[in-house]
């Protein structure tokens, strides 16, 4: 009987071993107390899925400028790190691993979860849209931040880090994709600033780059996750991949964990050669975690392929908390419908 590639066991460093190679992808589900503190259900959510490889968490605040949707966990208080601790013990004990995946949505926001402030971005260019679970809220124009503030949020990354480390997670995973405050800074359309923060690669870059240096002195394992073309809450622009060339290039020389692709749909394009994936790993020579509507099958084919190191799993790991062991007693999955968004089975 041949071996099933998905669960080989994995070394991502020294002292950070998974027993298979599926990953649950972080997926925002808005189930937090209005504290923005996780609950003892999410504690059972994560616990029941503690079978995967690696879980990385639901994508969790850094501080109370970073929130963009209701009821999202934060990890800048004691109470949070709190709440946290439960969900990390019952993962522990059922034999998992968990990073925290540390958010900052920047623009992808609004005065109403701000106390009335005015959310911030590199430069003033609004988001067309109305915010998802919003009550029918339309985005609005941000506003530049400062560079005192840039420096302040990177010390806010850092505490997040920090307060991670107590929580009990493994690691971090730095939310640099979907249109969020870091990725905003990788992209023409959301930076156009010509000062230190903006108007080359370099300068676009850096405050991904001082994120990591700080983050990296707070705790261990470290990874990133990239959308260089899934250009969520962005509009498409191809000359955006000379940005992503230089930062996949100069990841190269950070130890982080991994860089895990920001895409909902791993398709191929042309300007890219290959998915996004394919792409990531030309040019990124470390572990790559797979994302975008991957099955079984696919996922197998693209480890074989060795196009990514791990398969995150998003929708088919909420409707199904045995997913491991239905996938490896080839078992029917359940189909995800959208209910299930407003359940933590």
């Amino acid at each position: 009987m041949n071996k099933d590639i998905l669960f080989d066991t994995i070394n991502l460093s020294d002292d950070l071993s998974l027993k298979n190679r599926i990953v649950m992808a972080p997926m925002t589900r808005s189930m937090a107390t209005e504290e923005l503190i996780p609950t003892n259900a999410m504690a059972d959510y994560y616990g029941r899925r503690a079978d995967v490889g690696l879980i990385v968490a639901e994508a969790t605040i850094i501080s109370p400028m970073a929130q963009g949707y209701p009821n999202t966990p934060g990890l800048y208080n004691e109470a949070q790190i709190e709440g946290w601790k439960k969900v990390t013990d019952k993962v522990h004990q059922n034999g998992g691993k968990i990073f925290a995946q540390l958010w900052h949505c920047g623009r992808v926001s609004h005065p109403y979860y701000l106390d009335g402030k005015q959310p911030v971005a590199p430069s003033a260019v609004i988001l067309n849209g109305r915010v998802p679970r919003g009550n029918g809220l339309q985005y609005g124009m941000p506003r530049e931040i400062s560079e005192t503030e840039i420096f302040e949020v990177i010390q806010e990354f850092a505490k997040a880090a920090e307060n991670a480390r107590k929580a009990g997670f493994d690691g971090v995973e730095l939310h640099a994709a979907n249109g969020y405050l870091l990725d905003q800074f990788l992209h023409w359309e959301t930076n156009r600033r010509n000062d230190a923060w903006g108007g080359n690669p370099e300068k676009m870059a850096r405050f991904l780059f001082d994120v990591i240096d700080a983050v990296q002195k707070e705790i261990n394992h470290v990874a990133v996750r990239l959308s260089p073309v899934g250009h969520q809450h962005l509009e498409l622009n191809e000359d955006d991949k000379i940005i992503s060339d230089y930062v996949l290039q100069r990841l190269n020389q950070y130890n982080l964990t991994y860089v895990h692709t920001g895409s909902h749909n791993d398709i191929p394009f042309e300007y890219i050669n290959g998915t996004v994936t394919q792409y990531i790993r030309s040019v990124y020579q470390g572990t790559v975690i797979a994302c975008g509507g991957y099955s079984p099958e696919s996922a197998r084919d693209t480890l074989r392929r060795g196009d990514a190191n791990l398969i995150a799993i998003g929708r088919p790991l909420i409707a199904n908390p045995d997913y491991i062991e239905k996938v490896r007693a080839n078992k029917p999955l359940t189909e995800y419908r959208v209910e299930m968004l407003n359940e933590l089975v």
